[in-house]
C-alpha cells in the first residue's frame, strides 16, 4: 500500500511537472484497462508468494513471464515463432517444474501464487504492447503504482490484523518505496529511449539480486534444484530473446 500510493503521488508531481495529461482520453481503452487489472493481479499474486514461499524460488519462478509473452504473442499477435524458441520455451517450463516439483516432498502448492503472478504480469506486458503509443509512459506509470495501492488494499482480509509500524519497520517502508519508485521509473524511461536489444537482458539480473538478499538478508539457502531450475528458466529466456534479436534484425 506504502508503495503503491508513494509511487502515485511522485508520478503525480512528475506528470504534472512535465505537463502531461492525468486524465487522458486513451485511459478508457481495453488495452489500458486490462493493463491495469493485470498490473492489480500481478503484484497480488506475487507478494502473497514471497510472504509465503522463499524469495529465492518466487523470483525464479517470476523469471518465466517472458516466455510467457512469447507464447501471448502467438496468440493474441499472431507472430511465428520458429521450432527453436518453442523448444526454449519447453525447456523453461520444465526449469519451473524442477523449482516446483510437484509431487515431491518439497513441493510448497503456494508457489502456485508465484505462476500466476508471472501470468498476470505476462498480460500486462502484452496489454502494454497493444496500448497505443501516444499515451504518456508517466501517465501509465501513474496507474500502476495507484493499481500497487489497490493491491495492497486487497490482500489485507487475508493478513494479521494491522498493527503501528515501528520505526526500524518504517526505515524499510521508506527505503522499499524510495528504490521501488526510482527503478519503475528508470525502466520506464530506458523502455522510451533506450534499444530494446539492449535493455531487455538486464531484467534477468533481478534474478541475481533476489538470490543475494535472499541469501544474505533473509538466511535462505535455495536448495539445488531451485538453482539448476532458476538457471534453466534464464536461459531459456534469453535464448528466446536473443533468437528473436536475430529475426527482427535488418538484413
Amino acid at each position: 500500500i506504502i508503495l503503491g500510493f508513494t509511487g502515485s503521488i511522485v508520478f503525480l508531481i512528475i506528470a504534472l511537472f512535465q505537463k502531461a495529461p492525468i486524465f487522458h482520453k486513451d485511459l478508457l481503452n481495453k488495452h489500458v484497462i486490462i493493463r491495469t487489472i493485470c498490473e492489480l493481479l500481478g503484484a497480488v499474486f506475487f507478494v502473497t508468494a514471497i510472504a509465503l514461499t522463499p524469495l529465492s524460488s518466487a523470483s525464479a519462478i517470476l523469471q518465466i513471464t517472458p516466455l510467457l509473452v512469447t507464447i501471448g504473442a502467438v496468440i493474441f499477435f499472431r507472430e511465428k515463432v520458429g521450432w527453436r524458441r518453442w523448444t526454449a520455451v519447453f525447456v523453461g517450463f520444465l526449469g519451473v517444474l524442477l523449482i516446483l516439483r510437484p509431487g515431491y516432498g518439497g513441493f510448497m502448492p503456494a508457489s502456485i501464487f508465484a505462476l500466476l503472478g508471472a501470468l498476470f504480469l505476462a498480460a500486462r506486458d502484452l496489454s502494454t504492447r497493444a496500448m497505443k503509443v501516444d499515451l504518456p509512459s508517466v501517465t501509465i506509470a501513474l496507474y500502476a503504482f495507484i493499481a500497487f495501492g489497490f493491491s495492497g488494499i486487497l490482500i489485507i482480509p487475508f493478513n494479521s490484523p494491522m498493527i503501528a509500524p515501528s520505526l526500524y519497520q518504517i526505515m524499510y517502508f521508506i527505503g522499499a518505496s524510495t528504490f521501488g519508485v526510482i527503478a519503475y521509473y528508470s525502466l520506464v524511461i530506458s523502455s522510451r529511449i533506450g534499444e530494446m536489444s539492449v535493455i531487455s537482458p538486464f531484467r534477468y539480473s533481478r534474478i541475481v539480486f533476489a538470490m543475494l538478499l535472499a541469501i544474505i538478508v533473509l538466511g535462505e539457502r535455495p536448495d539445488s534444484f531451485t538453482l539448476i531450475g532458476a538457471s534453466i528458466v534464464v536461459a531459456s529466456g534469453l535464448y528466446t530473446f536473443i533468437r528473436e534479436s536475430i529475426l527482427n534484425k535488418p538484413q
